[in-house]
């Protein structure tokens, strides 16, 4: 039986079941830090209820059942028991309260996105079809302000106006990607840790880049924008391989 079958009555289950599979598969692949990086996902129309992972929990712990339900508009939460890590609900809590548009936030400090983040510039030129993916669709935040508290936070959701920026390399700090849902969001992390993982070491040759023009690079992104069912499969396929191998992620 699949581990997915094995429903606990707790509200927004398949949600908190793919959510839980990409914080294990972001644990996997290393893309994590200890247990200082978060996700969540809006669960209401207006965006601002959405779950999120439980304070100093590892990637590779967290099941579907650990994932906190907060109110973006509480003014409480911080003082509630079980209350989530504060930058965490600096950060996630007003891009929910400011951005309906960012149903599924991820912010992580990999280490491709975090050296270009690192960067004097930290633009993604694009060099091959995984940097297209990002042409005209990330921002790069050159204003950082230390720790991702409330102020820091609302600084940072107030540069994700624009729906069509999906992705903010946050300068000296990390990368945070926002998308439709956690299919869709995670399939973009991945793709721009592989992107940023192509530049840095192209870079590092020491060789002459071979930019793709404008129009090639828009031409590409648009593209992929709209290839079919790519992030779906993508999800569907790690939890398959998590359900074969009895993970308790979807408990």
């Amino acid at each position: 039986m699949s581990l997915t079958s094995l429903r606990p009555n707790i509200d927004h289950w398949s949600e908190r079941v793919d959510m839980a599979a990409t914080f294990r598969w972001t644990a996997r692949l290393n893309m994590h830090e200890a247990v200082a990086n978060h996700f969540s996902l809006a669960v209401n129309d207006d965006g601002t209820q959405f779950l999120m992972n439980p304070n100093q929990v590892h990637f590779a712990r967290i099941r579907a059942s650990d994932l906190l339900l907060l109110d973006a508009n509480d003014p409480n939460v911080m003082e509630q028991s079980g209350a989530p890590d504060p930058t965490a609900w600096g950060l996630h809590g007003s891009i929910h309260r400011h951005c309906p548009h960012a149903r599924c936030v991820m912010h992580v400090h990999s280490i491709f996105a975090t050296v270009l983040a690192s960067l004097a510039d930290s633009s993604l030129p694009p060099i091959d079809q995984n940097t297209a993916t990002f042409y005209n669709r990330y921002v790069v935040d050159e204003e950082f302000g230390g720790l991702a508290f409330e102020s820091e936070g609302e600084r940072c959701a107030g540069m994700l106006s624009d729906p069509r920026k999906k992705v903010m390399i946050m300068g000296n700090h990390g990368v945070l990607v926002i998308g439709s849902d956690p299919a869709d969001t995670f399939n973009r992390l991945y793709y721009f840790e592989r992107a940023a993982e192509t530049y840095i070491r192209a870079l590092q040759t020491g060789l002459p880049l071979r930019v793709l023009s404008d129009g090639i690079a828009e031409k590409t992104a648009q593209e992929l924008d709209d290839y079919p069912d790519q992030a779906e499969a993508h999800l569907r396929e790690i939890k398959a391989i998590l359900d074969s191998e009895s993970s308790d992620y979807a408990t």
